[in-house]
């Protein structure tokens, strides 16, 4: 456990060696961590408010506030045109917490909205989360009366992260044979219900109102 304090102050006082977000950042840290160790304060410790002025200094030639301002607007909105769900099947979820339970947020979603699409009666279906392992993605799985559709990441390799097949009833775990769709037919609801129930040969559903998606 680090107590080296002296050389965060010294880092406080003579700054030029951090000369990147990044660095500036670690030293930042360290700072705190050294403070938390000795039991010091660090909201009013001097070395890690000095440094913090000094990631200021590091930014002040960087682009003026109304250009990134703009380009994080852009970035907002390019990341609202992309379904979260395929940028995570594309960077995976294992061994990270917070993208895991993002996964499984997004994933209980879309498989609302495609229960929706297939008009699927509110009690007749059930939707499962496993998370599994630190390792895997886990698993989040529909289950109605005569189909059941799971998403996972990694088991079965790219543009198979979904399996979908027919069962009879939702005691049966066994079902027919398994079908594959990769998740960007997951994250088009009404084009892959039309998918399923043709493939899956299902009745053609009954006229219902939608329901809203939480």
């Amino acid at each position: 456990m680090s107590y080296d304090l002296a050389i965060r102050y010294q880092q406080a006082l003579d700054p030029s060696a951090l000369i990147t977000i990044g660095t500036t950042l670690h030293a930042i840290r360290a700072a705190i961590t050294d403070c938390r160790n000795a039991g010091i304060d660090f909201e009013t410790d001097p070395a890690v408010i000095l440094l913090a002025r000094h990631l200021g200094v590091v930014c002040a030639d960087r682009s003026p506030d109304a250009d990134l301002r703009r380009n994080c607007m852009e970035r907002i909105a390019d990341l609202r045109s992309r379904p979260m769900l395929k940028t995570l099947a594309y960077r995976g979820v294992s061994y990270d917490d917070t993208a895991k339970r993002l996964f499984h947020s997004e994933g209980r979603t879309a498989m609302r909205r495609l229960a929706d699409a297939l008009a699927l009666e509110i009690g007749t279906f059930d939707i499962r989360s496993n998370k599994g392992g630190p390792a895997v993605s886990g698993e989040v799985t529909l289950h109605g009366e005569n189909l059941w559709v799971q998403l996972s990441l990694g088991l079965f390799g790219p543009d198979r992260e979904v399996c979908f097949r027919k069962v009879r009833g939702r005691d049966d775990h066994v079902g027919d044979r398994n079908l594959w769709a990769p998740i960007r037919e997951l994250v088009e609801p009404d084009r892959f219900a039309a998918r399923i129930r043709r493939e899956l040969r299902l009745p053609a559903p009954a006229s219902v109102s939608p329901r809203l998606v939480a």
